[in-house]
């Protein structure tokens, strides 16, 4: 079944898709979040297209573990999101997965990204 992942940001929503089977996710695109709406519509067009069987959202918790005011921001948006599609949501939590993902750059030899922190 193939996956649609989300890190919602306030700005941008990047979006990660996996192949038919779920097993390997890679980037797919950026989707600006000027307005909600036209951000959901965007997604929405993805999952029809690509038969996406799953939605994997990103929870920015704290290093603590607690629950912090961009959760309920991101929960708010994926409640809109759900008036649209019917495809089940799975949460994951996302502490520290910036700081991975950089230190497995730099060992496999890749460039510092300009992301957060990076």
């Amino acid at each position: 079944m193939r996956s649609l992942g989300l890190d919602i940001g306030d700005a941008r929503i990047g979006v990660a898709l996996s192949d038919p089977e779920g097993i390997l996710a890679s980037t797919f695109s950026v989707i600006e979040r000027k307005e909600d709406s036209l951000a959901i519509k965007a997604i929405i067009d993805i999952i029809n297209q690509k038969e996406v069987g799953r939605i994997v959202v990103g929870l920015p918790r704290s290093l603590d573990g607690s629950l912090g005011w961009q959760v309920e921001k991101v929960k708010k948006f994926v409640r809109r999101l759900c008036r649209y599609t019917k495809v089940p949501v799975d949460y994951r939590d996302e502490r520290l997965t910036t700081v991975m993902a950089q230190r497995l750059r730099r060992a496999s030899g890749g460039k510092k990204g300009r992301g957060k922190g990076g």
